[in-house]
């Protein structure tokens, strides 16, 4: 799986054209505030507003860089990872008045960005699905209850897989094997607690802390 190899490729190739505004927009001028109080947000918009680095309710491309770099990503694979997560999410949760070219990502409107294929752990509105997350390890946690290896990891995403939308394919794997890849443990699992925290965002902040204390 690429996201895993941090491949130096995918977004070059695929996005050559957004790229090229990514880092246009990443140097270039500011933007309107959109601000969302934490305590309002539904657990969507709280799995997002980690990378709003200065809590105005944007999220910008250079601060989804700067955010996947805190918790872990190299530099080259942060880039494209900021790429590919605000060419797909920018122009669908910015409103019309929105500054162009409509790359920042909007906390409100992050619902619209919602793609098929996943677990169901959000509903259509951003909001928690508790039983959703539980069904995850009955189902697919084997080997241990409480953690996820990466095989198994795989096997969830695959039988998630909607074959009537493949295009919603590629999200899940960029999403679940990002999180496999900075938070799992030595012997290969990713924890039913971390694996809580990807949907209410606690768990970039805990790889953040991890990170920064290790760095110092």
């Amino acid at each position: 799986m690429a996201i895993r190899r941090q491949s130096s490729s995918a977004a070059s190739l695929l996005l050559p054209p957004v790229a090229a505004l990514l880092f246009l927009w990443m140097f270039g001028g500011g933007h309107v505030m959109a601000h969302t109080e934490i305590r309002n947000m539904t657990a969507l918009q709280k799995h997002v507003s980690f990378f709003d680095r200065n809590k105005d309710g944007i999220i910008t491309p250079s601060e989804t860089f700067e955010g996947s770099v805190a918790i872990g990503f190299n530099v080259t694979y942060a880039r494209e990872f900021a790429t590919l997560v605000h060419a797909a999410n920018g122009p669908i949760t910015s409103p019309v008045d929105a500054p162009l070219p409509h790359l920042s990502i909007y906390i409100e409107n992050m619902h619209r960005g919602m793609h098929g294929s996943d677990t169901g752990a959000f509903d259509v509105k951003g909001r928690f699905v508790p039983q959703k997350f539980e069904e995850i390890f009955i189902k697919h946690a084997k080997t241990r209850p409480d953690g996820l290896t990466y095989l198994e990891m795989e096997d969830m995403i695959l039988a998630n897989r909607d074959p009537l939308d493949p295009a919603s394919w590629e999200g899940p794997q960029i999403e679940w094997g990002g999180i496999y890849n900075v938070a799992s443990d030595n012997d290969g699992f990713l924890h039913k607690d971390d694996a809580r925290g990807i949907y209410d965002g606690s768990v970039f902040v805990k790889l953040e802390e991890k990170r920064a204390f290790f760095s110092s």
